[in-house]
């Protein structure tokens, strides 16, 4: 069966949305936002504030495992965090090699670093060398940054850096999230990398999946927006659900909801955060538009259920 990892959006897929997920089932990994490395060595304590799996033996209360992803650019800093991260309980580091952010690029982190087959290749090397045996290192990158002159030199670099998987994502740094995502490069990637691929990029649906294996095998799947429109994606992909309802979809709300309350979370942030779910629900679910748009100016937690709750009895 297909193995499928959910993404690390950062702004999106936070604790809260990784536990939602997982609870509605279909993945086998989640992978956390990126913990970003700069000139500081992270405590324990933070470790666990940014991903709170690690109390829950870096796994999601549904009990399915979650990668602690890195980004930075300095190799020996980089490798020091990833040691004090395995201490607070990571059993799996990822290395960020393909965020595309601004802020992120103009300090030589994410895509930046795809210009840099040897500076990744340091990156990933240092880090292998410093980690115990027993912790897998992956990495994740994207085909380049205007072009893919360098995408199988960035590739082979994180092979022989000692990674043990790579997930590509199919487009340059600067082509964003513009379709279309360049699948053909997996199969490209795949022949000239001898290890495991991770294809990610533009799968929206069940049929986008079959579309993707007349292009080449992944050895698995990472969804990322595709999924924040369909929760059920993971599932459908697996061929264990069909079509969803409505009311299945309110039901993961009210859901979403109890988890931000359960960690007390603010009011405020807990209706930014739904909206923002529901802003990419209405692509995939349309009615949800008449919904985000009733609820657009609510801020009181429990005025938006009972708003779910009346859309759901419609």
């Amino acid at each position: 069966m297909t193995y499928i990892i959910l993404a690390p959006m950062q702004g999106y897929a936070d604790f809260i949305m990784r536990q939602s997920l997982t609870e509605i089932g279909g993945f086998d990994e989640v992978v956390s936002e990126f913990v970003r490395i700069t000139h500081t060595v992270h405590s324990l304590k933070t470790w666990v504030k940014k991903v709170p799996e690690l109390l829950n033996e870096a796994k999601t209360l549904s009990g399915v495992p979650c990668t602690v992803q890195l980004l930075g650019s300095n190799a020996e800093n980089m490798a020091e965090n990833a040691c004090v991260a395995v201490l607070a309980g990571a059993k799996k580091i990822d290395l960020n090699f393909g965020c595309p952010a601004p802020t992120v690029n103009k300090h030589s982190g994410g895509a930046a670093l795809l210009d840099s087959p040897n500076q990744i290749y340091r990156i990933v090397s240092t880090i292998k060398n410093r980690l115990p045996e027993n912790i897998v290192l992956t990495a994740k990158m994207r085909l380049g940054l205007s072009d893919t002159s360098k995408t199988i030199d960035c590739a082979n670099a994180i092979k022989d850096g000692g990674a043990m998987s790579l997930t590509v994502h199919a487009r340059t740094k600067d082509e964003q999230y513009n379709p279309p995502a360049h699948w053909e490069w997996f199969a490209i990637i795949q022949a000239a990398v001898k290890i495991p691929l991770i294809a990610n990029g533009d799968i929206f649906s069940p049929d986008d999946y079959q579309r993707l294996l007349k292009i080449c095998t992944p050895d698995g799947i990472m969804l990322g927006r595709g999924v924040l429109r369909n929760p059920f994606l993971a599932l459908q992909i697996k061929g264990l659900i069909d079509d969803i309802e409505n009311t299945q979809i309110i039901t993961v709300l009210n859901r979403f909801i109890t988890l931000c309350q359960e960690k007390q979370l603010s009011e405020t942030y807990t209706a930014a955060r739904l909206k923002q779910w529901l802003n990419l629900l209405q692509q995939a679910y349309p009615p949800f538009a008449l919904l985000l748009n009733q609820i657009k100016k609510e801020k009181e937690i429990e005025n938006i259920k009972k708003a779910l709750s009346s859309f759901q009895a419609a």
